[in-house]
Parts: C-alpha cells; sequence; structure tokens
C-alpha cells in the first residue's frame, strides 16, 4: 500500500509539473511573439532572402502552423498586395547562390515585374551565382532595377541538365530481377531499374524538356537586361566569370557587400525607411467583401498519397497531398454557398492512381455543384500530379512547369536470387489460386505477369478516358501525346494539355472571371483545410482550449502587459487571414 501512495504521490507531482512547465513555454511564446511587433513605420522596403527555401503552399499543422510560415503563394499575394501600399516603396532581394527551381523564378519574376509595373523599385543583391540549379537564380532576380554582386564571387549559369542513375548493372551482379512493367515506352522512372542507359524514347524527351526550359529563361533574362538573345545565349554558355567580369559584360549592375546594396535600398525608400521582412508583412485589406463573392483555396503539394488523417501531434503534420484531406477540402469549399469558384494550387511528382481518382472525383463534384475549379500547376504537375488536374475547368501552368506524364508503371523487385547469392533460400505454400504469391520473392511466372500488365494497362486506359473527356480528346488523340512523356508548360499548351500560360494570380483572376465576379481586386480568399489562427494553433500544441488561451491574453492585457495586448492584435490579423478579410501576418521591421 505504502508502494501504490508513493506512485500515486509521483503521479501527481508529474502532472503538476507537466501542466507547470507546458504553461510557461506556452506564455515565454506568448510575449516572445508580442514582444518582437513594433510600431509600422511609414516608409517600408520589403525584404525576401531567396536563399531559404519555401513550400509552395503555407503548412497547416505541426509546430510550423504556429510559426505563421508563409508558402509561396502566399509571398505571391503579398507582392499584389503590397502593389497598393503607399507605405511600401520597394523590395530588397537576396538572391539565390544555388537556384529556386525553373518554374519558381519565373513566377517570382512575373510577380516583381508587375510591382515594378506599379511604381516600386525592385533591388537584389547576389553572393555568387555557382551553376547548381540551372539559371533560376539568375532567372529570379532579372527582373530587378538593379543588381548587386558580392566582390571577389563568381558568376555561372549552368544549363539545364537532367542525370539518371542506372540500377541494372549492379542488381545484374547482386541476383535482383527488377520486374517493373511501364505504360508506355516515355514512362521513364522505370529505366533507372530496367536499363543502363536512356532509351531513345526516354533521351528524346529530356533533351526536348531541357530545351524548353532553358530558351524560357534565356529569352526572359535577355529582355530583362536588354540584350539580344544570342548575345545573352553566348554569355550564360561561356562558362565562369569573375565578379568584374560579370560587371563588365552587364550581366549586373554594381558590385558591393550586402549591406550596401541593403543601404542602397533605404536610401531610395526615404530617410526613414524601415526593413520589413515579407514573410511577416501585412498587406492593406482587399476592397471586396464576402457577399461579393468567395474564392476558395486548395492546396496539394508533394507525392500523392491515399489516407492522411491527422494524427493531432504537434510534431508532426500529415502529408501535403494525401487524398483524404485533400478531397475533404475540395468538397467543403464546394459546399459553401459564399464560395464561388475554387482555383486548387497542385504541385506534385504524383503518385497513387487510387489517390488521384478520389482528388479527382471531389473536382467532379464541386463542378456538379456549380464550382467553377481552376488548376494552378507550380513547379511540377506530372503523373498524378496531372491526374487529379485533368478535369478542372481551366489549367493553368507556368511556361516551365513540368506537366504530362500520363502513363503508369508498377510491378515488384524479385529478390530470390539475391537471397540465394547469400545462401538464403525460400520455400512457400499457399492457397487461393496460382496469383496467391504473385507479390511474394520470386519472379512472376507467366501468368502472373500478364495478369499485372493487364492491371497495369486498365490503370493507363482509365487515366486517357478521363484525360480525354476533360480535354475533350478522343482516346488516341491522348495516347499520341501521353505514352508517359513529360512535357513543359508551354509544351503542355501547344499539345492541348494546358489551356493558358501564367501562375498563381492568372489562375486566380481565371476563377474570378469563371465566377462571374469582378477581376479588379484581390477577392476574399478562404483557405481549405482551414488555416489555423495562433489560439488555434497553441490549442493543438498543448492541449488547452482557445477560450482559455484568449482569456488568459486578456486578462494579462487587462493588468497593463502592453506585449500580450500586441499578441492579441497579431492573433487577430490571423484570424482575419482566415476568414479572407486580410492576406498576411504582421511585419517584423528591422531598425536602420
Amino acid at each position: 500500500m505504502k508502494t501504490f501512495f508513493l506512485s500515486m504521490a509521483g503521479a501527481f507531482v508529474a502532472m503538476v509539473l507537466f501542466v507547470f512547465v507546458g504553461f510557461a513555454l506556452l506564455f515565454g511564446l506568448i510575449l516572445t511573439a508580442a514582444g518582437s511587433k513594433p510600431p509600422s513605420p511609414d516608409e517600408v522596403v520589403l525584404t525576401l532572402d531567396l536563399n531559404y527555401g519555401l513550400p509552395d503552399q503555407a503548412p497547416t499543422g505541426g509546430f510550423a502552423a504556429f510559426s505563421g510560415m508563409s508558402g509561396f503563394t502566399d509571398i505571391l499575394l503579398k507582392l499584389k498586395g503590397a502593389e497598393q501600399d503607399e507605405s511600401v516603396k520597394g523590395i530588397y532581394l537576396r538572391g539565390a547562390m544555388a537556384g529556386v527551381g525553373t518554374s519558381r523564378a519565373e513566377e517570382l519574376r512575373t510577380a516583381l515585374k508587375e510591382f515594378r509595373a506599379s511604381g516600386k523599385f525592385v533591388i537584389a543583391h547576389t553572393q555568387g551565382m555557382y551553376g547548381m540549379g540551372g539559371p533560376s537564380a539568375y532567372h529570379s532576380i532579372s527582373a530587378a532595377d538593379e543588381i548587386w554582386m558580392q566582390p571577389g564571387t563568381d558568376f555561372m549559369i549552368n544549363g539545364v541538365t537532367f542525370e539518371t542513375e542506372f540500377l541494372k548493372g549492379l542488381f545484374d551482379k547482386i541476383g535482383l530481377t527488377p520486374q517493373i512493367y511501364a505504360f508506355y515506352e516515355y514512362k521513364n522512372a522505370p529505366n533507372s531499374y530496367n536499363e543502363t542507359a536512356y532509351t531513345a524514347p526516354h533521351r528524346e524527351a529530356l533533351e526536348s524538356l531541357a530545351t524548353s526550359i532553358w530558351t524560357t529563361a534565356l529569352t526572359d533574362v535577355a529582355e530583362d537586361r536588354g540584350m539580344a538573345l544570342p548575345a545573352m545565349k553566348t554569355l550564360l554558355e561561356s562558362g565562369p566569370k569573375s565578379a568584374d567580369q560579370a560587371l563588365e559584360a552587364k550581366l549586373v549592375d554594381k558590385l558591393g557587400w550586402p549591406e550596401d546594396a541593403e543601404e542602397a535600398a533605404l536610401d531610395r525608400a526615404g530617410e526613414n525607411a524601415e526593413l520589413v521582412d515579407l514573410n511577416f508583412y501585412t498587406a492593406p485589406p482587399s476592397k471586396a467583401k464576402i457577399k461579393d463573392g468567395v474564392i476558395a483555396i486548395v492546396g496539394g503539394e508533394g507525392a500523392v498519397v491515399t489516407g492522411g488523417n491527422d494524427t493531432g501531434s504537434p510534431f508532426s503534420e500529415p502529408p501535403a497531398f494525401a487524398s483524404d484531406i485533400v478531397a475533404r477540402a475540395i468538397l467543403d469549399a464546394a459546399e459553401n454557398e459564399d464560395v464561388k469558384a475554387i482555383v486548387f494550387r497542385v504541385d506534385s511528382p504524383g503518385g497513387s492512381p487510387t489517390a488521384s481518382d478520389q482528388i479527382w472525383r471531389a473536382v467532379e463534384r464541386a463542378k456538379e455543384k456549380g464550382k467553377p475549379v481552376v488548376v494552378s500547376m507550380g513547379s511540377l504537375a506530372a503523373s498524378g500530379g496531372y491526374y487529379v488536374s485533368t478535369g478542372a475547368d481551366a489549367i493553368i501552368a507556368n511556361r516551365s512547369t513540368i506537366t504530362g506524364s500520363i502513363g503508369i508503371f508498377g510491378g515488384k523487385f524479385a529478390i530470390e536470387g539475391t537471397a540465394n547469392k547469400l545462401g538464403i533460400t525460400f520455400d512457400t505454400v499457399g492457397v487461393g489460386g496460382e496469383f496467391a504469391n504473385a507479390y511474394g520473392v520470386a519472379p512472376f511466372n507467366q501468368a502472373q505477369e500478364a495478369e499485372v500488365k493487364a492491371q497495369l494497362k486498365r490503370g493507363y486506359d482509365r487515366f486517357l478516358t478521363l484525360v480525354g473527356e476533360g480535354r475533350s480528346m478522343t482516346y488516341d488523340q491522348v495516347h499520341e501525346i501521353a505514352r508517359g512523356r513529360v512535357w513543359s508548360g508551354a509544351q503542355g499548351k501547344e499539345n492541348g494539355l494546358v489551356d493558358e500560360l501564367g501562375g498563381f494570380m492568372t489562375a486566380l483572376a481565371k476563377a474570378q472571371e469563371l465566377a462571374g465576379m469582378d477581376t479588379a481586386e484581390l477577392p476574399v480568399l478562404a483557405y481549405y483545410p482551414q488555416r489555423k489562427s495562433g489560439f488555434e494553433a497553441l490549442e493543438g500544441l498543448f492541449g488547452v482550449s482557445s477560450e482559455t488561451v484568449r482569456a488568459a491574453a486578456v486578462l494579462s492585457a487587462v493588468v497593463g502587459d502592453e506585449r500580450t495586448q500586441a499578441l492579441i492584435e497579431d492573433l487577430a490579423v490571423a484570424d482575419a487571414v482566415n476568414s479572407g478579410q486580410s492576406m498576411a501576418m504582421g511585419p517584423r521591421l528591422r531598425e536602420r
């Protein structure tokens, strides 16, 4: 009995300590966040460091949701909102040294050109470009008024290269038999297992894709730098250059250190200008009202997978392109009477056909409810990423988006030979027909192989049928441009797989147009799944109700805690973001 009471006492003490430490951490986070909000300046220079990667869409779960981290699409929206903000004079960019992605560079360049057209300036600084990531490091900042480069560094822009590893030689040595079947010859993922080098169709597709992407980048940077395309091509293909040589060739405008470019941006903005991180900038609210109609934003990023229920753990978040989550988001948006259209942002290399089919059906249901669906393709929307897009009322892609790959593959690795080399043997007992052990360690027999290929052919045929229905094409027309081949967005437009070239903002305007809304103003936006406010994120992290956190914050404010009052204002902004009344979190400033 004594041991029992000691155990109970120990458990009680542990529980008290957990609650005490949890609330101490909770209020530490509150006070830290609140203390970072100084008054807003009258003259603002936005800042964005392209060396730090962003997800395409902002996270909705785990600790990342509490951080207020922006997604790339949020950055585009904030830049658009800043065009109408009189306090914003310009933006200071820290250029990436290793690339930001070809499609993302293209989309950011468009946003910067529109930002400049509104009367704002763009100053960019690079600490060197070292040839990794193709032309995207330069492409992403080429539209700036001024490009600064750090002395003593190198300017090297490589072309577009695809390098593939082939494992067949290794598999032959270790006795492993890959039985991966592709429909059809351009579906090149299995070639890594089945071949020792590129097949002719594989090489043809990659060379064509690389040429399209490289030409897009060359055309843009030549225009931005005021050069003829052949001259720019010669410069970028002639190898590395020192900073002095880059300046002489007019690839950059000035040499200087990051602080020099920063001071130049502040001086250009005005005597009292302050720097504001674009990730934490609050754009003026749109004049649009909910009664004018709401555009729902649904995002899918990463591999398309089945299921995806949220565990509720603050240390993890569900897959960003899980079929249950994305399909439910589309269906929920379609049920909202205020939502007039849906923008479905897709950034995915593909994944499960079953999961893709589920999401495709959700898009169809949304259309049946009278809600137009516009797909905005990000860096890539290939295979399953195209599958989920094909039924949309309109598909918008960047010129360098990787899309298509309408095809399918599957099979197994037969490891029996490898195991035998190690002295491991297998014996099998099975009932239930000849196919019962098809996915065991031994190679497929002739009948099993035929069944697997028939199953894959059915999947390919369904994929092509849905594409044909969505794109108003016959099966044979789709098959001619499909067969597993990847295309650039520009090539996809030529082949009828894409309706219009452009980025997220183009898709947003298209959704307004299809819904019969005024396109002159940014619409009210609603995110599905709903983005958590600061209070809701705290609830998820600590297991306390958002009402409890609000009450504690209000109580602290009543007794005169100015920092907590500032947090309440921040969280009110977060709530406004979720309701569509605002588009960004509050500013984080740096004094001059």
